[in-house]
């Protein structure tokens, strides 16, 4: 009897959330009902419940499709942490996106000979962390294109423009996605962290790409010397720097096999403020360029505007909206 009484229980349950979610119109059809702003979903993935939110702006109507940005969080963050503050749903609200904050999985790891337990995507084995033994890796591949089918069916959606940043630990997993998910995005953005083995990979497509990093970011919560920004034409072409360990010239050499680039760069911006590197695709007329960005007196923050001058979220949409999926 008490069986019979908790599967009633959990049928109504589901029945009320089903209800939340849809309505009849004038003619008796059942349509979606959108919530604007925050919103909190869960899927489940492999047989584990994930979370994300996604941030419906204002100015939606379902009328016609609209692009969709993904934030992916930091280590020891959240999906919420991302919505809070990274900026990105403000710029979702002014350019009419869908934007959309995934939260990893909680694991115990090592790193640096540390072990802690805290929220990591799964970048192993190019990260600088290892799971500890007995953890069991979540496939967040899988989550992310579960997610872009879910919200592809929720929302009218512009599959040709669905882009990806993230931050420290989202920067190498962004990296991942570059790799991984490059035939279902249009760009993509790393930040802070990147591929951390010199290596190759074969990514389903050449898709453009981005990698910021501050002059001051020596991971979380370290500190070191300023970088002068005048110095990266030497941190990009010399190989075995002391400096971070050869990080900068690691992470190009990395996208420059990986991505079929001219490892010939220029230089251009502003040594006070933010200079950048551009490299070439080899290919002919293809618009998969990289561009190596580092930013004045920004440590290992994704900037917002409040946390530093730059609001990171804008200037990188100013980057991303010039492109879409072939």
């Amino acid at each position: 009897m008490k069986q019979k009484k908790l599967i009633a229980f959990l049928i109504f349950s589901m029945s009320l959330v089903f209800f939340s979610c849809q309505k009849e119109d004038a003619g008796g059809n059942t349509e979606i009902v959108i919530t604007k702003g925050k919103n909190r979903f869960t899927t489940t993935v492999d047989g584990v419940e994930r979370e994300y939110y996604v941030h419906v702006p204002q100015s939606y109507n379902g009328s016609a499709a609209v692009p969709v940005m993904f934030m992916l969080h930091g280590t020891g963050g959240t999906g919420l942490d991302m919505w809070e503050r990274s900026g990105w749903k403000e710029v979702g609200e002014d350019e009419n996106i869908i934007t959309v904050f995934p939260s990893s999985w909680r694991y115990c790891i090592i790193t640096q000979g540390e072990t802690k337990n805290t929220t990591k995507w799964n970048t192993p084995p190019d990260a600088e962390f290892v799971f500890c033994s007995g953890q069991t890796p979540r496939d967040d591949i899988k989550f992310l294109n579960t997610i872009i089918s879910e919200i592809s069916a929720k929302y009218k959606v512009d599959s040709k423009r669905i882009y990806l940043t993230g931050f420290s630990n989202g920067g190498n997993m962004a990296a991942k996605c570059a790799v991984e998910l490059s035939d279902k995005l249009a760009a993509v953005c790393e930040n802070a962290a990147s591929f951390y083995l010199d290596t190759s990979y074969i990514p389903k497509r050449k898709l453009p790409l981005l990698f910021q990093v501050g002059n001051e970011d020596y991971g979380p919560g370290n500190t070191g010397p300023e970088i002068p920004l005048s110095k990266l034409d030497t941190l990009l072409r010399t190989p075995g720097i002391p400096l971070l360990n050869g990080k900068h010239y690691r992470i190009a050499s990395t996208h420059i096999k990986s991505f079929g680039l001219n490892p010939n760069f220029t230089i251009s911006g502003d040594t006070n403020s933010v200079s950048y590197a551009t490299y070439k695709s080899l290919t002919p007329g293809s618009v998969n360029d990289f561009r190596f960005v580092m930013v004045k007196n920004l440590r290992h923050a994704y900037p917002n505007g409040d946390n530093h001058w730059m609001e990171g979220a804008r200037v990188h949409w100013a980057w991303f909206k010039q492109y879409s999926l072939p």
